[in-house]
């Protein structure tokens, strides 16, 4: 099971592009399909993450290797996630001034850095279904019921957007909301 992990986010590492966060819509997609975790479970991964200091694509990967397999899951989790994309920056960076300003390298990059956007935006509307409790049925009555999530979410974009507050605190102040009210 270990080399299952490892490999699994190995690959992942490997073909994911725009850094951790980017990642996490391929990690989702591969851990979902292969009935490691529902979206529930990894949208919670996700939020743990964030919650923590650090890259935010070892610590989701480590949730759900410990899931898996304990301490040596999460280890081999985590070593899928870093170690591969590790070596080929170093190696990488040897070549990095001379390739930097290739037209091919450029034209590539044009084309890859919008999907990474779609990346992110399926991972957040995926992340979405489970944390309004979107059914089949629609948005309509997920919504409606979700009224107080939706002003977390708007209130989380407004200062993020419009202030240079720290997300740490947001998510702080999130956690501190949650333990107020919800429990």
């Amino acid at each position: 099971m270990l080399w299952k992990i490892f490999v699994l986010f190995s690959r992942v590492a490997l073909f994911s592009w725009g850094g951790g966060p980017a990642s996490l819509a391929l990690m989702q997609r591969e851990v979902t399909a292969a009935g490691w975790a529902t979206s529930a479970e990894f949208a919670d991964a996700v939020a743990t993450g964030n919650a923590l200091p650090g890259p935010i694509a070892p610590q989701v990967s480590a949730f759900v290797g410990y899931k898996l397999a304990g301490v040596p899951g999460a280890v081999a989790a985590v070593t899928g996630t870093v170690l591969p994309t590790t070596l080929l920056m170093l190696l990488m960076v040897v070549y990095f001034f001379g390739v930097k300003d290739s037209p091919t390298v450029k034209a590539m990059l044009k084309a890859v850095r919008p999907v990474v956007v779609g990346l992110l935006l399926w991972t957040a509307y995926d992340m979405a279904l489970s944390v309004f409790g979107v059914k089949p049925a629609g948005w309509g009555p997920a919504l409606a019921g979700g009224w107080d999530k939706i002003l977390i979410v708007a209130a989380t974009f407004a200062l993020l957007t419009a202030t240079r507050v720290n997300p740490i605190f947001v998510i702080l102040g999130a956690a501190i909301l949650g333990f107020a009210v919800y429990r």
